[in-house]
């Protein structure tokens, strides 16, 4: 697969990540009543953003290492709540999963040298 498509998909996953965070914890499903303040869960998620957009291989290498705390988070939210807690949890487990393999495939296809 092509680094431009893994980036653009890369990218895709990682910014859905970050708004299932905020309207989770805000409007969807709150813990309390009119937003909580886990919605600053995402702010972490902003720091390999801009070098995900750009392509940065080095920021490919280590994001996926802060996704893995979503992916944990996911599970034990999927495993632990009901109703539409448990749906956004496994939305949050298939985005975060989603953009370790992408990040991982980009990472490979982009050191690959030219052929």
């Amino acid at each position: 697969m092509k680094p431009v498509l893994l980036q653009a998909a890369a990218s895709t996953a990682l910014v859905a990540l970050i708004f299932l965070c905020l309207l989770w914890e805000s409007v969807i499903s709150p813990i309390r009543p009119g937003g909580s303040l886990l919605m600053i869960k995402a702010l972490p998620l902003l720091a390999p953003l801009f070098g995900v957009l750009r392509g940065k291989v080095y920021t490919y290498q280590w994001a996926p290492l802060l996704v893995l705390a979503y992916l944990s988070e996911g599970v034990v939210r999927a495993w632990a709540e009901r109703g539409s807690s448990r749906g956004l949890a496994i939305a949050e487990i298939v985005l975060s999963m989603t953009f370790v393999a992408l990040a991982s495939t980009y990472v490979k296809a982009a050191s690959r040298p030219a052929r």
